[in-house]
């Protein structure tokens, strides 16, 4: 899942994005209304959790401007205000849900999951294949020659590039774009030690080859 975490309080923020990439999600961090919007033109997150009161472009008008556009990302807004009044106004600047400060953690998490499982509904079940590996993008489940793969977040997104690319390879800086945050170090080799897992598990005989230069390929 790709949230982004829209919230001027820093500390909070960074603690967030810490806790949910441990949780296996890829998360970006806005500060600013407008850096948010700037954010989604960019990108379709899946989930964003946006603080109702955040500086330059309050959180509302956040709100509409994704929903005029038809911007596919559910919308979990956070408040310091809890009363019926004001979950009920956020609702109706188009959120999905609504939490309010100070919030339980654990129950932020199982919220995230259920949105994230309905912004995933609403996309086309589709299942790629090649060389005896197969890829239901809609349950995210994978196996080989009928046997099921158990797989991560993170290999279940490489092995998803590598099919879609049929045979042509693809860069190690595209696998760390499209399935890292931008918090990732350029230098870190999460991508080679998820490629080798990916690999392994995969099983034999080896399905992906490492073209020196241009990437990774199936």
């Amino acid at each position: 899942m790709w949230v982004l975490i829209v919230e001027d309080e820093r500390e909070l923020a960074a603690m967030l994005a810490d806790g949910l990439r441990g949780e296996g999600m890829v998360c970006d961090v806005a500060h600013d209304g407008l850096e948010a919007l700037q954010r989604t033109a960019a990108a379709d997150y899946d989930v964003v959790i946006l603080d109702r009161d955040l500086p330059a472009l309050g959180g509302d008008a956040v709100c509409r401007a994704l929903g005029s556009t038809g911007y596919p990302a559910r919308i979990l807004m956070l408040t310091a205000a809890d009363s019926l009044s004001d979950v009920v106004e956020g609702l109706g600047h188009g959120a999905d849900d609504y939490m309010a400060k100070p919030f339980s953690y654990l129950e932020l998490v199982a919220r995230l999951r259920a949105l994230g499982r309905r912004s995933s509904g609403n996309r086309a079940a589709v299942v790629i294949g090649r060389r005896g590996v197969s890829l239901d993008t809609a349950r995210r489940a994978a196996e080989r020659d009928g046997r099921p793969l158990n797989l991560t977040p993170k290999e279940l997104g490489v092995l998803e590039l590598l099919l879609l690319a049929d045979g042509a390879p693809v860069s190690t800086e595209e696998l760390r774009d499209r399935l890292w945050d931008t918090a990732v170090d350029p230098a870190t080799t999460a991508v080679r030690v998820t490629v080798h897992a990916l690999r392994r598990k995969l099983g034999e005989p080896p399905l992906i080859a490492h073209d020196a230069g241009y990437g990774y390929r199936l």
